[in-house]
């Protein structure tokens, strides 16, 4: 690949600045446009290069001109820009499908609707704490194309959302997670679940002998569409249960007990592994850790190695985060959870009694699916957002007490006064937090500072 390309890079976030260092890094000529405001901090990033950008527009002609575009994950397939670049049959690929030209690492690559970054933060951990040479890259954050540049580590482990696989072509995952796939951006997706679950399964079109492909045998939607025929790789599907049904490379023999067999089928007992010291809470993690188990097992770990590094795991803030403890009630500040699956998870993995805080922009949510655990686990409800009318019309028959907020500190008082020694207060919203809230960050920041100083208050009780 020495050819010289002219190469426009589309959106000057994480993944395009990475990907213009990268590509100007490789000797090829970089243009950056971006739509809108580009960030101080970016801005100076290219600069600093010497790469030319635009701000706030982008020049077609100069866009069209290019031999290439690097496409970032924001930017919608119906956008006018990639609609002229698609006429004119310009190549158009991810900040990923480039990074893995110029990398000879391992990607163990991560992906589903829900508990991707936990399982991505979790797989990176267990194999930092063993001594491996392993990066952290992708929808965490942190651009791969821009630590390809300097390509030091022998593995990568990169969460990747469909958005960043709709563009990917050659890249070659190592070892391809599929956690769930559940209806999430189907505005992206021409409202097809299918669709959407084919842009996911991207994830596996390039895998091959040396490495495998770990996914969620109790998926319903993955056993839809997962054709497994022409894969040329191994296969370690895990579920929740032991099953007759099919040859599991790993599941759960008791609550804090797993068992991994990187050979299915083989008669072969498998490994037992404890997970009693994992910090993780609810159903939903028990799966995201049995997909990390399963990773780090197939890259060579001991169990003793798997077992001593899921205690000292520390999961992504505003993810079934413990936060505090007041009277005896601890608090968990779970404000990604901006969508009803990602609540049920929430209210599944808890067993007792729940004080939750729900609430904010709803995104056309339909909260049937959350009645029973409600009616089982919630003793009250502290609705927090501006319109609350239809979370109060779902839950006011089958929850005994619902109240409305308006404020952070409201709704966190109104907890301490409802919860009992034993209970959970819950800040699992179900909906996007822009009514009140700059987003999920600021909301749940916003939680852990109204627990620790009603904590304080209450004789210095802190979490």
């Amino acid at each position: 690949m020495t050819d010289r390309k002219n190469i426009v890079i589309l959106g000057a976030a994480e993944s395009g600045v990475g990907a213009a260092l990268l590509a100007q890094a490789k000797g090829h000529s970089v243009f950056v446009s971006d739509r809108g405001a580009i960030q101080a901090d970016y801005k100076q990033q290219l600069a600093q290069a010497g790469i030319e950008f635009e701000e706030n527009q982008h020049t077609l002609a100069r866009i069209l001109a290019a031999d290439e575009v690097v496409k970032s994950p924001g930017i919608p397939e119906k956008a006018p820009v990639i609609q002229a670049l698609r006429e004119k049959q310009i190549p158009i690929i991810s900040e990923i499908e480039l990074a893995g030209r110029y990398t000879r690492a391992k990607c163990i690559c991560i992906t589903g609707t829900n508990g991707k970054t936990t399982t991505t933060l979790l797989t990176y951990h267990l194999l930092k704490e063993a001594g491996l040479s392993v990066g952290l890259a992708g929808n965490v954050g942190y651009s791969l194309a821009e630590q390809v540049i300097e390509d030091k580590f022998d593995y990568y482990v990169v969460e990747l959302s469909s958005f960043q696989l709709d563009d990917t072509h050659d890249f070659q995952p190592w070892v391809a997670i599929l956690l769930n796939i559940t209806p999430d951006h189907l505005d992206r997706y021409g409202y097809s679940l299918e669709q959407y679950a084919q842009a996911k399964l991207r994830i596996t079109r390039n895998l091959d002998s040396s490495g495998a492909f770990i996914y969620n045998a109790d998926d319903e939607v993955t056993g839809k569409y997962f054709q497994s025929a022409f894969l040329q790789t191994r296969l370690l599907p895990f579920s929740m249960h032991r099953r007759r049904d099919i040859q599991l490379a790993g599941y759960y023999i008791a609550e804090d007990l797993l068992c991994t067999n990187l050979a299915p089928g083989l008669d072969d007992e498998g490994v037992e592994l404890s997970t009693t010291n994992s910090p993780l809470i609810g159903q939903h993690n028990r799966q995201n850790t049995l997909a990390a188990v399963l990773a780090a097992r197939f890259a060579g770990l001991e169990t003793e190695q798997i077992e001593a590094a899921l205690a000292t795991f520390h999961n992504a803030d505003h993810r079934l985060q413990l936060v505090g403890e007041i009277n005896g009630a601890r608090y968990i500040n779970d404000s990604k959870a901006t969508n009803v699956e990602a609540a049920w998870y929430a209210l599944d993995g808890i067993h007792q009694p729940i004080v939750w805080i729900a609430g904010g922009t709803d995104k056309g949510n339909d909260y049937s699916s959350l009645l029973g655990l409600a009616e089982r686990r919630v003793k009250a409800l502290i609705c927090l957002g501006i319109d609350n009318a239809k979370l109060r019309t779902t839950f006011d028959p089958i929850v005994p007490h619902v109240e409305e907020t308006q404020s952070m500190t409201d709704a966190v008082a109104r907890a301490v006064a409802l919860a009992a020694p034993g209970d959970v207060v819950l800040l699992s919203p179900c909906c996007a937090s822009f009514d009140l809230f700059k987003n999920y960050e600021d909301r749940g920041r916003q939680f852990a500072a109204a627990v620790t100083e009603l904590g304080n208050e209450g004789r210095g009780v802190g979490g």
